[in-house]
């Protein structure tokens, strides 16, 4: 690539030619490109979990008894074992007090509370998690259904802001972490950059894999993908990143060799 065909317009990081252009841009526009992204992000993680996740845990507080706790590291129960509280695509949640098994969930994550500890079942396997000994928490509908209509709104709210500005600062990070490798392949490639033209260039070439990641959250909570498509498309999304990062730089101006003067070139004149 000349130097005429170096990329100017820093708005459109899907490119490899786009990324290369926020290596020239300013931080603030760099900043701003990554902001739209975060909100994204952010908007498409409140989106199932307010449509995907939200509604099976309200529909399983409603089927709660009147009467339950969890004190000293054990359920208190009283309903019949094993049952069903709610189910989705994405969630169950059911109470098997033995841990017996013989109630599983097609739902990608079911959640089985016991006597003793909660499982969390799904395609990655069995994780057990024992109740806490030293806290009473409500198992009942009359506690846990007023609460948690209290708190959901916060908590959605909470989980935009901290998906925002975590993946900012992750992606802050990661620039950090791959600038070496950026201006290591400028310089092998014959580039003009300098360390803070790479780490902008770094952070630009993580929007396409998180542009992927957004699109991937959206088409699992729709279906289309399963869980196995959905990790396959987590791992992706940072082989993307990486490929940007290579690919970007032979697009930025190459650095000419300096003209060579011609030590015959007095000797002729005279």
């Amino acid at each position: 690539m000349s130097a005429l065909n170096e990329p100017t317009f820093a708005w459109e990081p899907l490119t490899p030619r786009g990324v290369a252009a926020f290596a020239r841009a300013s931080l603030e526009r760099l900043l701003i490109v990554q902001g739209i992204f975060a909100a994204l992000a952010a908007a498409c993680v409140v989106w199932v979990l307010s449509d995907g996740i939200f509604p099976v845990v309200d529909a399983a507080i409603s089927q709660l008894p009147e009467q339950g706790e969890i004190r000293a590291g054990k359920l208190d129960w009283h309903d019949e074992s094993p049952v069903l509280l709610a189910e989705g695509d994405l969630l169950a949640i059911s109470v098997d007090l033995q841990h017996g098994g013989t109630l599983r969930s097609p739902a990608d994550f079911q959640l089985e509370f016991g006597k003793e500890s909660v499982c969390v079942i799904s395609l990655f396997g069995v994780a057990e998690i024992f109740y806490p000994p030293d806290y009473v928490i409500a198992a009942n509908r009359r506690a846990v259904q007023p609460a948690w209509g209290a708190w959901s709104p916060n908590i959605l709210a909470l989980t935009a802001i901290g998906t925002f500005f975590g993946l900012l600062l992750i992606w802050a990070m990661l620039a950090t972490l791959y600038a070496p490798l950026v201006w290591l392949v400028c310089f092998f490639w014959n580039r003009d950059l300098n360390f803070l033209a790479s780490w902008k260039l770094a952070g630009a070439s993580l929007m396409p894999g998180a542009l992927l990641m957004s699109a991937s959250l959206v088409l699992y909570e729709l279906g289309v993908f399963d869980l196995v498509q959905f990790c396959f498309a987590v791992g992706m999304h940072l082989v993307i990143g990486w490929i940007y990062l290579f690919v970007s730089p032979m697009f930025l101006k190459r650095i000419l060799p300096a003209a060579k003067k011609n030590p015959f070139a007095d000797a002729v004149k005279n």
